[in-house]
Protein backbone atom coordinates (compact mmCIF):
# COMPACT_ATOMS: atom_id res chain seq x y z
CA UNK A 1 0.00 0.00 0.00
CA UNK A 2 2.92 1.96 0.06
CA UNK A 3 2.52 5.13 -2.51
CA UNK A 4 5.52 5.85 -4.96
CA UNK A 5 5.61 9.56 -5.51
CA UNK A 6 7.49 11.08 -8.57
CA UNK A 7 8.74 14.62 -9.47
CA UNK A 8 7.60 15.85 -12.65
CA UNK A 9 9.20 15.26 -15.61
CA UNK A 10 10.44 17.68 -18.42
CA UNK A 11 8.16 15.27 -21.07
CA UNK A 12 4.60 15.35 -21.29
CA UNK A 13 3.42 12.40 -20.01
CA UNK A 14 1.23 10.40 -17.29
CA UNK A 15 2.90 11.07 -13.92
CA UNK A 16 2.46 7.86 -11.07
CA UNK A 17 0.65 9.70 -7.58
CA UNK A 18 0.45 6.65 -5.54
CA UNK A 19 0.06 2.94 -6.27
CA UNK A 20 -2.14 0.81 -3.77
CA UNK A 21 -1.78 -2.62 -2.95
CA UNK A 22 -3.52 -5.14 -0.77
CA UNK A 23 -5.81 -7.12 -2.87
CA UNK A 24 -5.65 -10.98 -3.44
CA UNK A 25 -7.35 -11.31 -6.85
CA UNK A 26 -7.97 -9.05 -10.01
CA UNK A 27 -9.43 -5.37 -9.45
CA UNK A 28 -12.56 -5.25 -11.33
CA UNK A 29 -13.35 -1.59 -10.62
CA UNK A 30 -12.02 1.50 -9.04
CA UNK A 31 -13.45 5.01 -8.79
CA UNK A 32 -12.18 8.46 -7.98
CA UNK A 33 -14.66 9.67 -4.84
CA UNK A 34 -15.73 13.45 -6.57
CA UNK A 35 -13.73 16.11 -4.05
CA UNK A 36 -12.02 13.35 -1.99
CA UNK A 37 -8.50 11.98 -1.66
CA UNK A 38 -10.34 8.58 -1.98
CA UNK A 39 -10.75 5.39 -3.78
CA UNK A 40 -13.18 3.12 -4.49
CA UNK A 41 -12.10 -0.54 -5.59
CA UNK A 42 -14.01 -3.94 -5.83
CA UNK A 43 -12.32 -7.14 -6.93
CA UNK A 44 -12.30 -10.44 -7.41
CA UNK A 45 -11.47 -11.27 -3.91
CA UNK A 46 -14.94 -10.63 -3.02
CA UNK A 47 -14.11 -7.08 -1.15
CA UNK A 48 -15.15 -3.42 -1.44
CA UNK A 49 -12.91 -1.20 -0.10
CA UNK A 50 -12.75 2.35 0.08
CA UNK A 51 -9.61 4.19 0.21
CA UNK A 52 -8.60 7.44 2.15
CA UNK A 53 -5.52 9.22 1.90
CA UNK A 54 -3.71 9.88 4.80
CA UNK A 55 -1.69 12.21 6.03
CA UNK A 56 1.19 10.08 5.53
CA UNK A 57 0.30 10.34 1.80
CA UNK A 58 -0.63 6.84 1.92
CA UNK A 59 -3.90 5.37 0.97
CA UNK A 60 -5.52 3.30 3.77
CA UNK A 61 -8.85 1.34 3.66
CA UNK A 62 -11.57 3.49 5.79
CA UNK A 63 -14.47 0.89 4.31
CA UNK A 64 -13.23 -2.77 4.12
CA UNK A 65 -16.47 -5.11 3.37
CA UNK A 66 -16.86 -8.96 1.94
CA UNK A 67 -19.55 -10.26 -0.22
CA UNK A 68 -20.55 -13.78 -0.72
CA UNK A 69 -19.31 -14.07 -4.63
CA UNK A 70 -16.81 -11.96 -6.60
CA UNK A 71 -17.31 -8.80 -7.58
CA UNK A 72 -17.08 -8.23 -11.30
CA UNK A 73 -18.13 -4.24 -11.81
CA UNK A 74 -19.34 -1.14 -10.46
CA UNK A 75 -21.51 1.73 -10.40
CA UNK A 76 -21.20 4.73 -8.03
CA UNK A 77 -23.69 7.84 -7.99
CA UNK A 78 -22.12 10.69 -5.56
CA UNK A 79 -24.58 13.19 -5.24
CA UNK A 80 -26.62 9.62 -3.69
CA UNK A 81 -24.00 7.92 -2.45
CA UNK A 82 -25.28 5.27 -3.64
CA UNK A 83 -22.93 2.31 -4.66
CA UNK A 84 -24.34 -0.69 -6.89
CA UNK A 85 -21.83 -3.53 -6.88
CA UNK A 86 -22.18 -6.50 -9.75
CA UNK A 87 -21.12 -9.73 -8.50
CA UNK A 88 -20.18 -13.11 -10.27
CA UNK A 89 -23.06 -15.10 -9.51
CA UNK A 90 -25.33 -12.71 -11.01
CA UNK A 91 -26.74 -10.33 -8.33
CA UNK A 92 -26.49 -6.64 -7.72
CA UNK A 93 -26.00 -4.94 -4.39
CA UNK A 94 -26.65 -1.92 -3.35
CA UNK A 95 -25.10 0.41 -0.89
CA UNK A 96 -25.80 3.45 1.00
CA UNK A 97 -22.23 5.09 1.81
CA UNK A 98 -22.00 7.54 5.16
CA UNK A 99 -20.86 10.99 4.72
CA UNK A 100 -17.55 10.59 5.81
CA UNK A 101 -16.44 7.77 3.59
CA UNK A 102 -16.30 5.34 6.70
CA UNK A 103 -19.39 3.10 6.83
CA UNK A 104 -21.56 1.96 4.26
CA UNK A 105 -24.84 0.14 4.87
CA UNK A 106 -26.67 -2.79 2.95
CA UNK A 107 -30.15 -1.07 0.76
CA UNK A 108 -30.93 -3.82 -1.76
CA UNK A 109 -29.55 -6.92 -3.23
CA UNK A 110 -31.33 -7.61 -6.68
CA UNK A 111 -31.86 -11.01 -8.54
CA UNK A 112 -30.19 -9.22 -11.85
CA UNK A 113 -29.05 -11.57 -13.63
CA UNK A 114 -28.24 -15.95 -13.98
CA UNK A 115 -24.60 -15.41 -14.27
CA UNK A 116 -21.59 -13.12 -14.11
CA UNK A 117 -22.83 -9.11 -14.17
CA UNK A 118 -20.45 -7.59 -17.09
CA UNK A 119 -21.62 -3.76 -16.38
CA UNK A 120 -24.09 -1.37 -14.98
CA UNK A 121 -25.14 2.16 -15.20
CA UNK A 122 -27.49 3.51 -12.33
CA UNK A 123 -29.76 6.40 -13.41
CA UNK A 124 -30.74 8.58 -10.12
CA UNK A 125 -33.62 10.32 -12.77
CA UNK A 126 -35.46 7.41 -13.65
CA UNK A 127 -34.63 5.66 -10.46
CA UNK A 128 -33.63 2.22 -12.74
CA UNK A 129 -30.33 -0.06 -12.62
CA UNK A 130 -29.55 -1.13 -16.02
CA UNK A 131 -27.08 -3.94 -16.15
CA UNK A 132 -25.90 -6.63 -18.66
CA UNK A 133 -24.60 -10.24 -18.07
CA UNK A 134 -23.03 -13.18 -18.69
CA UNK A 135 -26.75 -14.92 -19.68
CA UNK A 136 -26.21 -12.91 -22.78
CA UNK A 137 -29.24 -9.92 -21.49
CA UNK A 138 -29.21 -7.17 -20.74
CA UNK A 139 -32.25 -5.90 -17.91
CA UNK A 140 -33.51 -2.36 -15.85
CA UNK A 141 -34.93 -3.07 -12.86
CA UNK A 142 -36.52 0.12 -10.61
CA UNK A 143 -34.68 0.57 -7.69
CA UNK A 144 -37.44 1.80 -5.80
CA UNK A 145 -39.57 -1.64 -5.55
CA UNK A 146 -36.28 -3.76 -6.46
CA UNK A 147 -38.15 -5.35 -9.03
CA UNK A 148 -37.91 -6.52 -12.75
CA UNK A 149 -38.88 -4.41 -15.55
CA UNK A 150 -37.91 -5.73 -18.43
CA UNK A 151 -34.28 -7.88 -19.96
CA UNK A 152 -33.94 -8.47 -23.92
CA UNK A 153 -31.82 -11.49 -24.68
CA UNK A 154 -28.55 -11.42 -27.16
CA UNK A 155 -27.24 -14.22 -29.17
CA UNK A 156 -23.93 -13.59 -27.38
CA UNK A 157 -22.36 -12.40 -23.89
CA UNK A 158 -24.07 -8.87 -22.92
CA UNK A 159 -19.98 -7.62 -22.11
CA UNK A 160 -20.21 -3.27 -21.63
CA UNK A 161 -23.05 -0.55 -22.08
CA UNK A 162 -23.81 3.20 -21.51
CA UNK A 163 -27.11 4.67 -20.89
CA UNK A 164 -28.78 7.90 -21.97
CA UNK A 165 -30.48 9.71 -19.34
CA UNK A 166 -32.20 11.74 -21.07
CA UNK A 167 -33.49 9.63 -23.76
CA UNK A 168 -33.81 6.33 -22.00
CA UNK A 169 -31.18 4.65 -24.69
CA UNK A 170 -28.76 2.01 -24.38
CA UNK A 171 -26.09 1.06 -25.70
CA UNK A 172 -24.97 -2.67 -25.12
CA UNK A 173 -21.70 -4.06 -26.68
CA UNK A 174 -21.21 -8.10 -26.79
CA UNK A 175 -18.87 -10.60 -27.59
CA UNK A 176 -19.53 -11.09 -31.09
CA UNK A 177 -18.22 -8.03 -31.86
CA UNK A 178 -21.93 -5.75 -32.30
CA UNK A 179 -23.37 -2.71 -30.31
CA UNK A 180 -27.23 -2.73 -29.99
CA UNK A 181 -29.07 0.62 -29.72
CA UNK A 182 -32.25 0.24 -27.41
CA UNK A 183 -35.38 2.21 -26.30
CA UNK A 184 -36.21 0.84 -23.10
CA UNK A 185 -39.59 1.79 -21.33
CA UNK A 186 -41.53 0.27 -18.21
CA UNK A 187 -42.19 -3.06 -19.09
CA UNK A 188 -41.23 -2.60 -22.53
CA UNK A 189 -38.62 -1.90 -25.14
CA UNK A 190 -37.54 -1.23 -29.00
CA UNK A 191 -34.51 -2.56 -30.89
CA UNK A 192 -33.54 0.69 -32.65
CA UNK A 193 -29.82 -0.08 -34.21
CA UNK A 194 -27.00 -2.38 -34.35
CA UNK A 195 -23.84 -0.79 -35.03
CA UNK A 196 -21.36 -3.10 -36.96
CA UNK A 197 -17.62 -2.42 -37.42
CA UNK A 198 -15.46 -4.08 -34.96
CA UNK A 199 -13.86 -7.97 -35.78
CA UNK A 200 -13.55 -8.54 -31.81
CA UNK A 201 -15.24 -8.49 -28.91
CA UNK A 202 -16.53 -5.43 -27.24
CA UNK A 203 -14.42 -4.62 -24.10
CA UNK A 204 -15.56 -0.99 -23.60
CA UNK A 205 -18.30 1.54 -24.31
CA UNK A 206 -18.26 5.02 -23.71
CA UNK A 207 -21.43 7.57 -24.84
CA UNK A 208 -20.98 11.13 -24.48
CA UNK A 209 -24.74 13.03 -24.24
CA UNK A 210 -23.27 16.51 -25.35
CA UNK A 211 -21.83 15.67 -28.58
CA UNK A 212 -24.15 12.59 -28.96
CA UNK A 213 -20.56 10.36 -29.90
CA UNK A 214 -20.19 6.75 -28.70
CA UNK A 215 -16.87 4.99 -28.54
CA UNK A 216 -15.82 1.63 -27.96
CA UNK A 217 -12.72 -0.20 -27.89
CA UNK A 218 -12.29 -3.85 -28.87
CA UNK A 219 -10.38 -7.20 -28.74
CA UNK A 220 -9.23 -6.15 -32.50
CA UNK A 221 -7.19 -3.87 -30.26
CA UNK A 222 -8.75 -0.64 -31.99
CA UNK A 223 -11.59 2.41 -30.90
CA UNK A 224 -13.87 3.07 -33.08
CA UNK A 225 -16.09 6.75 -32.78
CA UNK A 226 -19.19 6.31 -34.20
CA UNK A 227 -21.10 9.45 -34.83
CA UNK A 228 -24.78 8.81 -33.79
CA UNK A 229 -26.01 12.73 -33.66
CA UNK A 230 -24.78 13.27 -37.17
CA UNK A 231 -27.21 10.57 -38.47
CA UNK A 232 -25.27 10.15 -41.26
CA UNK A 233 -23.66 6.46 -40.35
CA UNK A 234 -19.89 8.40 -39.84
CA UNK A 235 -17.60 6.78 -38.04
CA UNK A 236 -13.66 6.95 -37.24
CA UNK A 237 -11.71 4.42 -37.05
CA UNK A 238 -8.38 4.68 -34.22
CA UNK A 239 -6.16 2.15 -34.32
CA UNK A 240 -2.66 2.26 -32.32
CA UNK A 241 -3.01 -0.07 -29.07
CA UNK A 242 -1.27 -3.65 -29.47
CA UNK A 243 -3.85 -5.52 -27.37
CA UNK A 244 -7.21 -5.36 -26.69
CA UNK A 245 -8.77 -2.13 -25.59
CA UNK A 246 -10.73 -2.23 -22.08
CA UNK A 247 -11.01 0.74 -21.01
CA UNK A 248 -12.24 4.47 -22.51
CA UNK A 249 -13.14 7.78 -21.37
CA UNK A 250 -14.24 10.92 -23.82
CA UNK A 251 -13.30 14.67 -21.97
CA UNK A 252 -15.69 16.46 -23.71
CA UNK A 253 -14.17 20.03 -22.82
CA UNK A 254 -10.43 18.98 -24.23
CA UNK A 255 -11.97 17.16 -27.15
CA UNK A 256 -9.73 14.37 -25.92
CA UNK A 257 -10.22 10.71 -26.17
CA UNK A 258 -7.99 8.71 -23.47
CA UNK A 259 -8.47 4.87 -24.39
CA UNK A 260 -6.11 1.62 -22.32
CA UNK A 261 -5.37 -1.70 -23.49
CA UNK A 262 -4.54 -4.74 -21.46
CA UNK A 263 -0.84 -4.61 -22.27
CA UNK A 264 -0.85 -1.16 -20.16
CA UNK A 265 -0.97 0.94 -22.90
CA UNK A 266 -2.59 4.51 -22.81
CA UNK A 267 -3.56 6.35 -25.37
CA UNK A 268 -4.32 10.17 -25.89
CA UNK A 269 -6.31 10.89 -28.97
CA UNK A 270 -7.21 14.27 -30.11
CA UNK A 271 -10.71 14.38 -31.78
CA UNK A 272 -10.71 18.40 -31.76
CA UNK A 273 -9.39 18.30 -35.19
CA UNK A 274 -10.33 17.19 -38.52
CA UNK A 275 -10.34 13.27 -39.25
CA UNK A 276 -11.47 11.24 -42.55
CA UNK A 277 -13.67 7.72 -42.29
CA UNK A 278 -11.49 5.05 -43.15
CA UNK A 279 -12.50 3.27 -46.58
CA UNK A 280 -14.33 0.12 -46.61
CA UNK A 281 -12.31 -2.65 -48.11
CA UNK A 282 -13.28 -3.72 -51.50
CA UNK A 283 -12.83 -7.15 -52.47
CA UNK A 284 -12.04 -8.60 -56.30
CA UNK A 285 -11.04 -12.21 -58.10
CA UNK A 286 -7.54 -10.26 -59.26
CA UNK A 287 -5.48 -7.18 -58.36
CA UNK A 288 -7.18 -3.69 -58.61
CA UNK A 289 -3.73 -2.41 -59.37
CA UNK A 290 -2.05 -4.76 -61.28
CA UNK A 291 -4.95 -7.38 -62.19
CA UNK A 292 -2.95 -10.47 -61.33
CA UNK A 293 -5.51 -12.96 -60.36
CA UNK A 294 -6.01 -14.05 -56.56
CA UNK A 295 -5.82 -17.60 -55.53
CA UNK A 296 -9.23 -18.38 -55.76
CA UNK A 297 -9.97 -16.96 -59.02
CA UNK A 298 -9.12 -20.26 -60.78
CA UNK A 299 -10.48 -19.25 -64.41
CA UNK A 300 -8.29 -16.51 -64.46
CA UNK A 301 -5.28 -18.80 -63.50
CA UNK A 302 -5.82 -20.80 -65.50
CA UNK A 303 -6.40 -18.41 -68.66
CA UNK A 304 -3.31 -17.05 -68.23
CA UNK A 305 -1.39 -20.20 -66.90
CA UNK A 306 -0.50 -18.22 -63.38
CA UNK A 307 -0.45 -18.84 -60.25
CA UNK A 308 -2.99 -16.70 -57.90
CA UNK A 309 -1.76 -14.18 -55.03
CA UNK A 310 -2.87 -13.38 -51.79
CA UNK A 311 -4.84 -10.73 -50.99
CA UNK A 312 -4.60 -7.78 -49.37
CA UNK A 313 -6.01 -4.38 -48.76
CA UNK A 314 -4.74 -0.84 -48.90
CA UNK A 315 -6.06 0.72 -45.53
CA UNK A 316 -5.83 4.48 -47.69
CA UNK A 317 -8.28 3.58 -50.39
CA UNK A 318 -9.52 0.35 -49.78
CA UNK A 319 -8.80 -1.22 -52.95
CA UNK A 320 -7.83 -5.23 -53.19
CA UNK A 321 -4.34 -5.56 -54.04
CA UNK A 322 -1.53 -8.08 -54.30
CA UNK A 323 1.64 -8.41 -51.98
CA UNK A 324 3.92 -6.43 -55.30
CA UNK A 325 1.63 -3.44 -55.56
CA UNK A 326 1.33 -2.53 -51.60
CA UNK A 327 4.65 -3.00 -50.36
CA UNK A 328 4.80 -0.03 -48.78
CA UNK A 329 3.75 0.85 -45.12
CA UNK A 330 3.00 4.41 -43.58
CA UNK A 331 1.17 5.77 -40.33
CA UNK A 332 -1.98 7.75 -41.74
CA UNK A 333 -3.28 9.96 -38.19
CA UNK A 334 -5.77 11.81 -40.50
CA UNK A 335 -7.97 8.00 -40.50
CA UNK A 336 -6.66 7.12 -37.42
CA UNK A 337 -3.41 4.94 -38.26
CA UNK A 338 -1.14 5.75 -35.94
CA UNK A 339 1.32 3.03 -36.42
CA UNK A 340 2.29 1.74 -40.15
CA UNK A 341 -0.24 -0.06 -41.93
CA UNK A 342 -0.46 -1.70 -45.65
CA UNK A 343 -0.61 0.86 -48.31
CA UNK A 344 -0.65 0.53 -52.14
CA UNK A 345 2.10 2.24 -53.80
CA UNK A 346 -0.31 4.87 -55.77
CA UNK A 347 -1.54 5.97 -51.89
CA UNK A 348 1.98 5.54 -50.97
CA UNK A 349 3.09 8.40 -53.14
CA UNK A 350 0.29 11.23 -52.41
CA UNK A 351 1.24 11.11 -48.38
CA UNK A 352 3.43 14.14 -47.55
CA UNK A 353 5.39 14.29 -43.98
CA UNK A 354 3.39 16.37 -42.52
CA UNK A 355 0.60 13.80 -43.01
CA UNK A 356 2.20 11.46 -40.73
CA UNK A 357 1.93 14.04 -38.24
CA UNK A 358 0.48 12.05 -34.74
CA UNK A 359 -2.22 12.54 -33.87
CA UNK A 360 -2.15 11.00 -30.34
CA UNK A 361 0.46 10.12 -27.51
CA UNK A 362 1.24 7.10 -26.24
CA UNK A 363 2.23 6.21 -22.78
CA UNK A 364 2.93 3.05 -20.89
CA UNK A 365 0.98 2.39 -17.63
CA UNK A 366 3.26 -0.74 -16.43
CA UNK A 367 0.56 -3.15 -16.10
CA UNK A 368 -2.38 -4.96 -17.46
CA UNK A 369 -5.87 -2.06 -16.94
CA UNK A 370 -9.35 -3.66 -17.62
CA UNK A 371 -10.87 -0.09 -15.70
CA UNK A 372 -10.12 3.29 -15.81
CA UNK A 373 -11.66 6.26 -13.80
CA UNK A 374 -11.00 9.47 -14.80
CA UNK A 375 -11.59 12.89 -12.64
CA UNK A 376 -10.82 15.50 -15.58
CA UNK A 377 -11.51 18.48 -12.58
CA UNK A 378 -8.14 17.26 -10.93
CA UNK A 379 -6.70 16.11 -14.02
CA UNK A 380 -6.50 12.68 -12.00
CA UNK A 381 -6.94 8.69 -13.29
CA UNK A 382 -7.24 5.39 -11.60
CA UNK A 383 -6.12 2.50 -13.18
CA UNK A 384 -7.00 -1.58 -12.30
CA UNK A 385 -6.48 -4.38 -13.62
CA UNK A 386 -5.26 -8.32 -13.25
CA UNK A 387 -2.10 -7.56 -11.57
CA UNK A 388 -4.02 -6.87 -8.14
CA UNK A 389 -2.37 -3.09 -8.55
CA UNK A 390 -4.49 0.34 -8.34
CA UNK A 391 -2.80 2.92 -9.96
CA UNK A 392 -3.47 7.17 -9.59
CA UNK A 393 -2.50 9.33 -12.17
CA UNK A 394 -1.51 13.08 -12.78
CA UNK A 395 -2.88 13.37 -16.20
CA UNK A 396 -2.70 17.05 -16.75
CA UNK A 397 0.28 17.01 -18.95
CA UNK A 398 -1.24 14.81 -21.70
CA UNK A 399 -5.01 16.04 -21.24
CA UNK A 400 -4.52 19.87 -20.75
CA UNK A 401 -5.18 21.52 -17.80
CA UNK A 402 -8.56 23.41 -18.66
CA UNK A 403 -10.53 20.54 -17.19
CA UNK A 404 -13.55 21.05 -14.92
CA UNK A 405 -17.41 20.35 -14.38
CA UNK A 406 -19.25 18.06 -17.40
CA UNK A 407 -18.33 14.38 -16.34
CA UNK A 408 -19.41 12.06 -14.19
CA UNK A 409 -18.21 8.59 -13.39
CA UNK A 410 -19.86 5.94 -14.75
Amino acid sequence: MAAEIHSRPQTARPVLLNKIEGHTDTVTAAVLIPKEDGVITVSEDRTIRVWLKRDSGQYWPSIYHTVSSPCSCMSYHHDSRRIFIGLDNGAVVEFLMSEDFNKMNHVKTYPAHQNRVSDMVFSLESEWLVSTGHDKSVSWMCTQSGSMLGRHYFTAWASCLQYDHDTQHTFVGDYSGQITLLKLEKQTYTIISTLKGHEGSIGTLWWDPVQRLLFSGASDHSVIMWDIGGRKGRTLLLQGHHERVQAVCYLQLTRQLVSCSADGGIAVWNMDTHREEAPQWLESDSCQKCEQPFFWNIKQMWDTKTLGLRQHHCRKCGQAVCAKCSSKRSTYPIMGFEFPVRMCDACFDTIKEEDRTPLATFHEGKHNIAHMDMDPSRALTVTCGSDRIVKIWDMSQVVGCSLATGFSSR
